[in-house]
């Protein structure tokens, strides 16, 4: 036999694994698999493969971080950073983005991560295939945390007119980052009604948050951003209903049945959690909880959420 070669091909990766190629991209692209780019091709390191297939049959969380730290990354929502802080769960956050949160909980670097991305063929399907593919192997449970109101804050009273797309994409905009969920879901729905994703690229700003996207509008920094009901309401703006948008919690099945996450859990169940998303607005809270996925699981590995 000759001589095993150092680097590994996309298909030579997916034969070993015996995943399709697209599931290995989306591996490689969410930090689960360590591959990189060499002269434009995606190659993996047959050493640093073998590595994370011993510790994925020893059940050691991706990268080799051990038990992941007591923090929730993804996607923005102010009803759940607030609900964080008042719980005492002692959980911390990070939110930056639906995408760079499944990335970082792929990497073991938190133990949940809080998603709004839209399925790619089935409209009416929220971030269940995102983490199936992302995750893959993983095991997560996926929890619905509300349904949000969504479409455009804008100045109080709309003096502009603002009435739709067509008419938000002539005006000065902020934008969100690219992984933000908020950010794909206008995308999405800029081709859906067959207009030009051009205009975003003269945004006046990039929030990274949704409170930033109203406040710079509240500020008269813009004159529109693609933003959340409750924002609007917060800061005193307008605001232009587009679409209802599924908000899910994807949790370490682990970290699930943890003391922190389960002072969470019961505090989202008080009439305190239900009395603040009153007071905000746009959520609508009937599935709170509702499990939409729970990933296959490893009998040694202990219950599941039901």
């Amino acid at each position: 036999m000759g001589e095993q070669q150092p680097y590994l091909t996309v298909q030579e990766v997916a034969r070993l694994l015996r995943l399709k190629e697209r599931r290995v991209y989306a591996l490689a692209r969410s930090g689960v698999l360590p591959g990189r780019r060499v002269t434009g091709r995606l190659l993996f390191r047959r050493a640093e493969i073998e590595a994370w297939l011993a510790g994925a049959a020893a059940g050691v969380p991706a990268a080799g971080m051990g038990t992941p730290p007591a923090v929730l990354v993804g996607s923005h929502d102010p009803l759940l950073e607030w609900a964080l802080r008042e719980s005492g769960s002692g959980i911390a956050s990070f939110l930056d983005g639906s995408l760079d949160g499944l990335a970082r909980l792929a990497r073991g670097e938190a133990i949940a991560a809080g998603l709004h991305l839209p399925g790619a063929l089935d409209e009416g399907e929220w971030n269940r295939s995102q983490v199936e593919e992302c995750l893959a192997g993983r095991p997560v449970v996926l929890l619905e945390w509300a349904w949000r109101e969504r479409g455009l804050v804008v100045a109080a009273g709309n003096p502009l007119g603002i009435d739709g797309l067509e008419g938000f994409l002539r005006h000065r905009l902020v934008v969100r980052q690219p992984e933000a969920g908020s950010q794909l879901l206008l995308e999405l729905l800029l081709r859906r009604a067959g207009l030009p994703r051009e205009p975003l690229q003269r945004a006046v700003a990039v929030a990274r948050s949704e409170s930033d996207a109203a406040l710079a509008v509240a500020d008269g920094k813009a004159d529109a951003a693609f933003g959340l009901f409750c924002m609007a309401r917060q800061f005193r703006l307008g605001f232009v209903g587009l679409a209802r948008e599924r908000f899910d919690l994807v949790v370490d099945r682990h970290a699930y049945f943890e003391p922190p996450f389960q002072r969470f859990l019961a505090f989202c169940r008080s009439p305190a959690f239900a009395s603040r998303a009153g007071e905000l607005g746009g959520y609508d809270l009937s599935g709170l909880l509702t499990v939409h996925y729970n990933a296959p699981r490893d009998p040694a590995a202990g219950l599941s959420p039901s």
